[in-house]
């Protein structure tokens, strides 16, 4: 049986960084955009995303945003009230990446008409076929 290694690093340059594919995957998924888009508006509770998010489930809202605070993406506070309180706030990097965000959404929003075309022209032209 081979045996790894699970000596912890000492300092912050010691641990391994992410991949440029690691931090582009994290940023470019699905539901991360919308709650990324979201947040940085202002910070925001489970509830208050899962309205303005539609189609997402609860389970996937809850793991990406532990994914998104696990990355640094997101901070989350909860607030000493009865019931507990919970938000959901953009981080600085989160909200450098909003324009960066926001320019992909509109873009997109520009062009899925020009996309919905050519997929049906290619649709059309493989039928042919």
């Amino acid at each position: 049986m081979s045996q790894r290694n699970t000596r912890v690093p000492e300092r912050a340059d010691e641990q391994e960084a992410c991949t440029l594919l690691e931090v582009i995957s994290r940023v470019s998924g699905k539901w991360s955009i919308v709650v990324l888009l979201e947040t940085a508006r202002r910070p925001m509770r489970f509830t208050e995303l899962e309205r303005a998010i539609h189609g997402i489930s609860r389970r996937m809202l809850t793991l990406t945003l532990r994914q998104l605070e696990r990355d640094g993406f997101l901070v989350r506070t909860v607030h000493p009230t009865v019931p507990p309180r919970v938000e959901y706030a953009a981080t600085d990097m989160a909200r450098e990446l909003h324009a960066h965000l926001s320019g992909l959404t509109e873009w997109a929003e520009r062009h899925r008409d020009t996309v919905a075309a050519a997929r049906a022209a290619f649709d059309e032209a493989a039928a042919a076929r």
